[in-house]
């Protein structure tokens, strides 16, 4: 028979396995897509938190004062590096971070995500956003060719100082009830990697 420490360590090491197999299976993977998806290239462009920076405490407020703390903002046609630029220069203007989003309405966490914007259940727990939201199915090519492909869904990316995509992201998400508290946490600690790099 095995010794007690040894099933022990078995046993963990299994749960944890299973833990793992069953949220990799649980999220968005953008190959599942109804619509066909080109592979995405991650850009090579240098990390830099300038265009995602934390609003300060008084941008803040004035942010807080005009909306929502996340403001979706819906991309025109057009390269998408020359859209996020544009769109970093207004959220600078409104005292709000600037993050590229990628969902997709077949996304069950993506869904999740904007419902609990859309009814404030996350305001406070994140500062003022914008939000450049992108559809895959829509934008797969071009948001490739700018540095933001990803395999899963949805994803909430730092732009680089040129607009492109940068290494600063987060993909992914858990599928019910537990996609909102499973991003939430790690889109504040994504903002503060930003803030910090």
């Amino acid at each position: 028979m095995f010794s007690s420490r040894f099933q022990s360590t078995f046993v963990v090491t299994l749960v944890t396995l299973v833990t793992l197999v069953t949220l990799s299976a649980a999220a968005c993977d953008s190959a599942s897509s109804p619509a066909p998806v080109p592979s995405g290239a991650v850009s090579s462009a240098p990390v830099s938190s300038a265009p995602a920076q934390a609003p300060s405490p008084s941008a803040a407020a004035s942010a807080a004062a005009r909306g929502p703390m996340i403001d979706w903002a819906r991309p025109s046609e057009g390269e998408v590096a020359e859209l996020v630029l544009r769109e970093v220069e207004r959220a600078k203007k409104d005292g709000r971070a600037l993050l590229v989003y990628v969902g997709a309405s077949w996304c069950e966490p993506c869904q999740r995500f904007h419902v609990a914007a859309d009814n404030k259940e996350i305001e406070g727990e994140l500062p003022p956003l914008r939000m450049l939201e992108f559809d895959l199915d829509r934008d797969a090519e071009r948001l490739a060719a700018a540095g933001y492909g990803s395999k899963m869904i949805p994803l909430f990316a730092v732009p680089g100082p040129d607009g492109r995509g940068t290494a600063v992201r987060m993909e992914g998400s858990v599928k019910g009830s537990g996609a909102v508290p499973n991003i939430v946490p790690r889109l504040r600690a994504l903002l503060a990697r930003a803030k910090g790099s």
